[in-house]
Formats: C-alpha cells, sequence, structure tokens
C-alpha cells in the first residue's frame, strides 16, 4: 500500500498487478507506464507485465496475484480511502473469483479503512459480487470514457453495493446521454501525461447536470494535459469535491428503519 496524490483517495493497494487494454482509454494507461518503471527497477512482481511498442510501454496480458498484499490493509491502524487495484483490474478475467473472494475478506476484516473499487468489466464484477456479501466499507464503481460504454453504467446498477460510482476519466467525447439512477458518485477527469487527449468543457457540463438530476455526488478531478498542474482543477470557477458518504449512509439508515 502506498500514499498517492489521486484527489480523490488516501491510498493504494494493490493485490493484482497487470491488465489489458480493452477500450480507447486504456491508450495511455498511466499504469503500464509505471509497472514498466517498476519491472527496470527490478521489482519483480511486475516482471513482464508489459512490452515495448513504439515508445511506449502496453500491457503482455500478464496478471499476477499478490497473496501476500493480503495482510498489508491490516496493518494500516488510521482509516483510509483506499483506490484498490490502481496497478490492475479486480474483475479482469484472469483473476479468479477465489482470489475475489480472499480480497473481500480482507477488506471486510479491516472496517476502519473505506474501499474503491475500479472496474471497465462491470458484468463480471456483477456476477462475481452476486455471492460476496455488500460491505459498508466497500464502494464499486466502472469507467466510462464516451458514450460507446455508457453500457457499463447499466451493468453497475445490477452490484449491489454502498456505493456505487463511475469514473468518466479519461473523459474522451461527450456522454450526454448517461443515466445516473442509482449512481452515487461520479469523478470526471482529463486525460494527462504523454499523448493525453483533449476535453472538452461541455462534456463536463453535461455530466455536471446529469449528476444534479439524479442526486449523484459530484467530483472534478482535473482538466489533464501534458502539465496536468498548469490546467489544474478548477470548474465554473471553483473546485468540486463531492463524497457519497452521505448518500451511502442514508441507504443504511433506510435499510435499517424498514426492517
Amino acid at each position: 500500500m502506498a500514499d498517492t496524490s489521486i484527489e480523490w483517495t488516501d491510498a493504494t493497494w494493490n493485490p493484482v498487478a497487470g491488465c489489458t487494454v480493452i477500450s480507447p482509454g486504456c491508450t495511455n494507461c498511466y499504469a503500464m507506464r509505471m509497472a514498466a518503471r517498476l519491472d527496470a527497477m527490478g521489482m519483480k512482481k511486475y516482471r513482464g507485465l508489459t512490452r515495448k511498442s513504439g515508445k511506449r510501454a502496453v500491457w503482455t496480458g500478464k496478471v499476477r496475484l499478490d497473496h501476500a498484499a493480503l495482510a498489508i490493509p491490516a496493518s494500516w491502524k488510521k482509516p483510509r480511502r483506499i483506490f484498490v487495484n490502481s496497478m490492475s483490474d479486480l474483475f479482469h478475467e484472469a483473476v479468479p473469483a477465489e482470489f475475489v473472494g480472499a480480497v473481500w475478506r480482507a477488506m471486510q476484516a479491516t472496517p476502519q479503512h473505506t474501499y474503491q473499487i475500479l472496474t471497465k468489466r462491470p458484468d463480471r464484477m456483477a456476477d462475481i459480487t452476486a455471492s460476496l456479501p455488500v460491505l459498508p466499507n466497500v464502494w464499486l464503481g466502472t469507467s466510462v470514457e464516451s458514450a460507446d460504454y455508457l453500457g457499463r453504467i447499466d451493468d453497475l446498477r445490477k452490484v449491489d453495493a454502498a456505493v456505487r460510482f463511475v469514473s468518466f476519466e479519461p473523459l474522451l467525447g461527450s456522454v450526454a446521454r448517461a443515466d445516473l439512477r442509482g449512481i452515487q458518485w461520479a469523478i470526471v477527469g482529463g486525460e494527462s501525461g504523454p499523448r493525453s487527449r483533449p476535453m472538452a468543457e461541455q462534456w463536463v457540463a453535461e455530466i455536471e447536470a446529469a449528476c444534479r438530476k439524479a442526486k449523484t455526488a459530484f467530483f472534478f478531478k482535473q482538466w489533464g494535459g501534458v502539465r496536468k498542474k498548469s490546467t489544474g482543477r478548477h470548474y465554473c470557477g471553483r473546485t468540486f469535491d463531492e463524497m457519497p458518504r452521505a448518500v451511502a449512509m442514508s441507504r443504511y439508515v433506510e435499510a435499517a428503519e424498514g426492517s
């Protein structure tokens, strides 16, 4: 586990490493570049997970399970928001359901932390989590980069979770038709780093409007670009750091009152 500069979380935890490119949002994935660096530094966990393609590193499709990492969250006593698998996808086809179950047990055993899991495979997330307990400290989300992948939100709605969230990052096109009913949180961000693709302000406005309509918390992460610090994260003259905690808590209060 490591502290992180990602604006919407406090730390990262990677019991799985390695992935596969499956859609345009993966093209400039920072995790591919980071995995290549870690491999070059001699970290066995990342050995052979990327290969050179032109001037960039790309996933080879190999996925590595890190059983030892399952014990790490228990060593952190101070509560953290933890982004699970920033260097992979917990619901990748190469990750056995049994290992996902082991990750679930590790999260259940550490209720002081809040875990945030993002996937580009929400259909598999729905299948696997159907047999797992709904944990109040686990938020489940999917990434949507353009209108071509809005179906992932429909798959996410099939998942029972304390919080369902969508990361519109990198936002590569208009998603004006996004239906955020049943989604408690939306993160919006432009692509950053080498070869980053631009994000239009109108696309951000469309998502904010969808959030207000669905009463979904709206978090604006960044404009992105090659130098993301210079473009900043102000939208409409301010920062938007809305979080879904109150929404999630209300679901459990309502459930308790109804029982």
